[in-house]
């Protein structure tokens, strides 16, 4: 049987390109899920109702339950001839409140989110110190610990460029090949209302499955001092996913851009 995926695809009419934000916190992810509300599934009943047309929405990437996005790229078919932008305000007058359609164009059919990507941009926010912010619970990974940001800062440059990442892929999710370009990686702190945060955005042209999550557990790892900031050349060269740190929670985690040669 044809996928829907593929169905979509063959499908007449236009292709319209969604960049979308959201809060992660209530749904199971990005994908459809028989167990629990998805972003996917929000957005493919919000079109519906609009068009009511069946559709299939696909994203530049899947995030896990509790990962948040500012900037996830969606594309769908539709036959309506309502106006992109006009698209996007009914959308946004349809979905939940902690989905948002931030922008909406018209984008040649042969376009695909995943495959015509050229990087992701991803941020992980850390909240260290000895009292929890609450208003930051299920946005921030609380560390009850001061952080050396200059050793994170310095076992960060180790990850720019091409290598081996095994060792910050979760286990049970092979891939083909597990090495990547890492473009960026910075860790920054941002000081708001005197609640500080500590920013750590990596930016590649794939990733491998919970990748930016151990790298944040391995880069608190290194400003907890449990290891030093130049043993990040050493965990990427092992290629074994022992040596990394552990997987940081999901709700730190966004997703903040995705980039494409044709539409940036």
């Amino acid at each position: 049987m044809e996928s829907t995926e593929h169905a979509a695809a063959r499908t007449p009419g236009r292709c319209i390109k969604l960049t979308v934000a959201y809060d992660g916190t209530n749904y199971q992810g990005w994908q459809r899920q028989p167990t629990g509300p998805t972003i996917q599934a929000a957005l493919e009943a919000a079109i519906n109702s609009i068009t009511q047309e069946e559709v299939h929405i696909s994203g530049s990437g899947r995030t896990d339950a509790g990962v948040h996005a500012w900037g996830q790229v969606a594309s769908f078919r539709t036959r309506s001839k309502i106006p992109a932008d006009a698209f996007r305000k009914a959308l946004n007058a349809t979905l939940p409140h902690d989905i948002v359609v931030r922008h909406a164009c018209d984008v040649p059919t042969t376009f695909r989110p995943i495959n015509d990507a050229i990087s992701k941009r991803y941020r992980y926010v850390l909240q260290p110190g000895r009292i929890n912010d609450p208003f930051s619970l299920r946005h921030a990974w609380f560390v009850k610990r001061v952080l050396d940001v200059e050793a994170m800062q310095v076992a960060a440059k180790a990850l720019i460029g091409e290598h081996d990442f095994a060792a910050f892929q979760a286990t049970g999710s092979p891939r083909q090949s597990t090495v990547r370009t890492m473009l960026d990686a910075t860790v920054a702190v941002h000081d708001a209302d005197e609640r500080m945060k500590i920013f750590i955005e990596v930016e590649a042209t794939g990733f491998l499955y919970n990748m930016v999550r151990i790298i944040a557990g391995t880069l608190v790892d290194i400003g907890q001092g449990k290891r030093t900031a130049d043993s990040m050349a050493d965990i990427i060269a092992s290629c074994d996913r022992v040596q990394a740190g552990m997987t940081a929670p999901a709700h730190g985690l966004y997703l903040l851009e995705v980039h494409y040669p044709k539409f940036d």
